[in-house]
């Protein structure tokens, strides 16, 4: 009788791991966000439905942040002719003459958003620590969530294969 109870629960227990493990792996919607651009223009994210996106939330503040940004430029200079765009979206607490200065700077590729009202990071989940970068296909779907600095060769090779190269 134990040895049976005990079976039964392993099966319950694998199944619902399973379940769990299903759920976990299905891709979500990436939120539909409407974005101000440093430059004033609004970018709809489903607007780059077709590319490969990776929406980056950072602040000036955050060295980790600022030591991936060299990685992220290159990557969008290497994959952005085949259909791959980078949104940079700094935090509602980062200063705007910050995220200017930086900018100007560090020549950034991508299309670059300040979150003043922090809806874009509430759009996300609720986004708090930085760098957080979420990697989307081209139909939309979230690929996968980073907190912190990616593995960036990891990242390079998500980014290949959501390209199909």
């Amino acid at each position: 009788m134990k040895q049976r109870l005990f079976l039964v629960l392993a099966l319950l227990a694998i199944t619902a791991s399973m379940a769990a493990l299903l759920l976990l792996n299905r891709q979500s919607p990436a939120p539909a966000l409407q974005l101000t651009l440093l430059d004033q223009r609004q970018l709809a994210l489903q607007d780059l439905r077709g590319k490969v996106v990776l929406v980056n939330f950072w602040a000036t503040s955050c060295s980790g942040c600022m030591a991936e940004m060299p990685d992220l430029t290159r990557i969008q200079n290497k994959y952005a002719a085949q259909g791959y765009q980078t949104v940079a979206i700094a935090m509602s607490y980062d200063q705007r003459e910050f995220i200017d200065t930086y900018q100007a700077r560090a020549q950034l590729p991508f299309l670059i958003s300040h979150d003043v009202s922090g809806s874009a990071a509430e759009a996300f989940g609720g986004v708090s620590l930085t760098p957080t970068t979420f990697l989307i296909d081209k139909e939309g779907k979230i690929l996968q969530k980073y907190v912190g600095t990616p593995d960036m060769q990891e990242l390079e090779n998500r980014i290949g294969k959501a390209l199909r190269i």
